[in-house]
């Protein structure tokens, strides 16, 4: 059991295991406090049904006193069905402040032995500490949460390094975050739309069906290989588009899906408060429509010329391209009146890395790996509702709002 207590040379570690059910804690801890014990830390974790219970104490009444109540603890605890153990506890310093707590999030279909064992190795090596490892998903053990120990510069970068190497070749999610006040007190999440909140991409659509996708692919590769920035690329694709009717558009819009978990994220985070918006590269006349299904507070993206029923081939307006939509985050948790440590960017291309690396918790979602390794977390899921993850949020606890 891990504390940050400084504890007296006279503090026991007592340590029940067995069978739990209600009542346990309530009979022990009323001996310890008839008998006057100080209670220096306790922790209770319960895996499978079965009970670890520990207390870190201090006992009053001497070497006899001190007997009196063990012997009283070691029968109560074979009527309750429990094994106990008694230890005396060495001195602990309080943690360093130089020694920060992390939350190490793990993402894996499922998580396995091997896994566990090269994860534990990787955080020792760089010098970390496992204070806890708490469970998150309760159907299956996909995820769960460390709590970490450990040193910020070089040690971070070493673990940090080690947990990309591990992310390849288990095929798994690793986010490590500082585990501060604002880690869990989040309000504001701002989604990138094509292959993010939707499975599509627009452009690619409407390519399609007027028999251009090799041509817009083309351009899409030019800019890909950075022959192209984004803005030129965007007007050369539209180009392509000119003549073709504005129905087209509503047309594509009927063949968009959302992408897993988009619907039930949102849910949830409006329940809990959160303001949500999407800042899309693509089309307002797209990104509109979804945000009303959605019910989304905010909503940016370019907006195509139209003339007489049929696209002109230009975009209207500043181009919301990678700088803009930072800019377009800022602006919004402004006029919201929220800390940018309190924001959540998630999307999957170069496009959106200004904004993932602005927010307080930027996530590449199922995105190409140049943008993954520059990101603060990455997720390859097929549901965006694996984000309440990297938010400590377990699967069970939304539940109650008839999601998962």
């Amino acid at each position: 059991m891990a504390t940050d207590v400084e504890c007296a040379d006279d503090a026991i570690r007592i340590t029940f295991t067995g069978v739990d059910r209600p009542g346990i804690t309530a009979e022990l801890a009323g001996l310890l406090a008839e008998a006057g014990a100080t209670l220096r830390d306790v922790e209770q974790v319960v895996v499978e049904e079965r009970l670890n219970l520990n207390f870190l104490v201090s006992l009053a009444g001497g070497e006899s006193g001190s007997r009196s109540v063990l012997k009283d603890l070691l029968w109560k605890a074979r009527e309750l069905g429990l094994h106990v153990d008694f230890d005396l506890a060495p001195r602990v310093r309080p943690r360093s402040p130089e020694h920060p707590i992390w939350a190490l999030t793990v993402i894996a279909n499922p998580i396995d032995t091997g896994l566990l064992a090269r994860l534990s190795q990787t955080t020792a090596r760089a010098g970390f500490n496992i204070e806890r490892i708490h469970r998150l998903s309760h159907k299956t053990l996909n995820s769960c949460e460390f709590s970490l120990s450990g040193e910020c510069g070089e040690p971070e970068r070493a673990l940090r390094a080690g947990l990309m190497k591990l992310r390849s070749e288990f095929q798994c999610d690793l986010a490590l975050q500082r585990e501060t006040l604002t880690r869990r007190s989040k309000r504001l999440i701002v989604m990138d739309m094509d292959s993010t909140l939707i499975q599509q991409e627009v452009i690619d659509e409407l390519a399609v069906s007027l028999g251009v996708q090799d041509r817009v692919s083309a351009i899409t590769h030019r800019a890909m290989n950075g022959e192209l920035d984004f803005d030129q690329s965007l007007r050369e694709r539209v180009r392509l588009l000119k003549g073709t009717p504005e129905s087209a558009l509503v047309q594509v819009l009927e063949r968009i899906q959302l992408t897993p978990g988009a619907e039930e994220l949102v849910r949830v985070l409006k329940r809990l408060g959160y303001r949500t918006a999407v800042i899309s590269g693509g089309f307002i006349e797209v990104v509109e429509p979804i945000q009303k299904r959605l019910g989304l507070d905010y909503a940016y993206a370019n907006r195509l010329e139209v003339k007489d029923g049929l696209l002109t081939g230009e975009v209207l307006g500043t181009i919301v391209n990678r700088q803009r939509k930072a800019e377009l985050l800022v602006s919004i948790a402004q006029a919201e009146r929220i800390g940018i440590d309190q924001v959540i960017a998630v999307g999957d291309g170069a496009n959106d890395l200004d904004m993932l690396h602005r927010a307080g918790l930027g996530i590449a979602f199922n995105a190409k790996r140049t943008v993954q390794e520059q990101a603060q977390a990455a997720i390859n899921q097929t549901s965006l509702m694996s984000i309440l993850y990297l938010l400590g949020i377990r699967d069970v606890d939304t539940l109650s709002m008839g999601e998962r």
